[in-house]
């Protein structure tokens, strides 16, 4: 140990000791620092950057357009998308078209009867014309006529009676229904891909500061990694570390007041966090008084978190 010979080194020692002990008649102060939390803005799928609407610094809003992702391959997705759906709903509508609903049984099945009165008609007109034309009363044309007109009805019956089994087939209403659920599907991936391609347009999550650009016009992101990383001010907190024999002053909720260089009159916070386990130093040394103290961290939520810059000391204590 160096000894002190001179007096005047023996008085600015003492002085300093008093100096010190009216500081520790203030009250409590603990040294931290402001800490942040970002958030990475990239897309879902690689691809190459082709717009970049902001930069390093700027402020932005909720919403705000941040950048855009070529978007060639998924405006091709959603233009397959559109056709395909284009094209079931054509199937969908041509089935139920063709379909034949209860009540158009109904005209049918009158049809039909119809169709049956004038074939009966036309047979006992045909079997009349026969028994003339064999006693030659009746001439041949009047039979020919008598044998078109019954062969006419006939057919007409005939077509009536298809159309009712088709109609009545059971295997239409399921082409029906899985033709519909086709619709759905094609509805779903136009959805899916309409998603895909907007997505290739990039906007601010949330209110903030662009603190990163990691890539810009022209490069190419790979897939997972961010374009730009925002911080939102709500994400911004403080990290201070108290003794351990200071720790019962501060619970959840405890309001205290935060001194910074450029925060001017001061921040006022509230205790959010309070560590389990201590440790015994503080990761950023301030002074080598801090050394080998045992401390726990806790964290506070700023008020007005827009006077705090990530990094940046602060100095804590409770308020009044």
């Amino acid at each position: 140990m160096r000894r002190i010979r001179s007096k005047g080194g023996l008085g600015a020692l003492l002085l300093a000791l008093a100096l010190a002990a009216c500081a520790d008649k203030g009250p409590p102060r603990y040294q931290g620092y402001a800490e942040s939390e970002l958030i990475f803005v990239g897309p879902d799928e690689s691809g190459r950057v082709t717009r970049l609407d902001v930069d390093e610094g700027d402020r932005v809003q909720k919403g705000q357009m941040l950048f855009q992702i070529d978007p060639v391959l998924q405006q091709s997705e959603v233009d397959s998308a559109v056709a395909n759906l284009d094209e079931a709903k054509a199937q969908l509508a041509d089935l139920k078209a063709s379909a034949q609903r209860p009540e158009e049984i109904a005209v049918l099945e009158a049809s039909q009867r119809r169709a049956q009165a004038a074939l009966e008609l036309s047979r006992i007109e045909l079997g009349r014309q026969q028994d003339l034309y064999a006693k030659k009363v009746g001439s041949k044309a009047a039979l020919d006529s008598a044998q078109a007109s019954f062969d006419q009805n006939q057919a007409a019956l005939d077509e009536i009676s298809k159309q009712m089994d088709v109609g009545r087939l059971a295997s239409r209403d399921e082409r029906v229904t899985a033709a519909e659920k086709a619709v759905l599907v094609a509805q779903a991936n136009l959805d899916a891909a309409t998603t895909r391609l907007e997505r290739r347009k990039l906007t601010a999550p949330s209110d903030g500061s662009v603190e990163t650009v990691y890539f810009r016009p022209g490069e190419l992101v790979p897939v997972g990694r961010p374009v730009l990383s925002l911080l939102p001010p709500e994400l911004i907190k403080m990290r201070f570390f108290v003794p351990e024999p200071d720790l019962n002053r501060f619970k959840l909720g405890t309001k205290v007041q935060v001194s910074c260089d450029g925060c001017g009159e001061g921040v006022a916070a509230t205790v959010s966090y309070i560590a389990e386990e201590a440790e015994y130093t503080p990761p950023v040394i301030y002074s080598l008084d801090e050394r080998a103290k045992l401390v726990f961290m806790l964290e506070a939520r700023p008020e007005d978190p827009l006077k705090l810059r990530p990094g940046q000391p602060i100095t804590v204590e409770i308020a009044q």
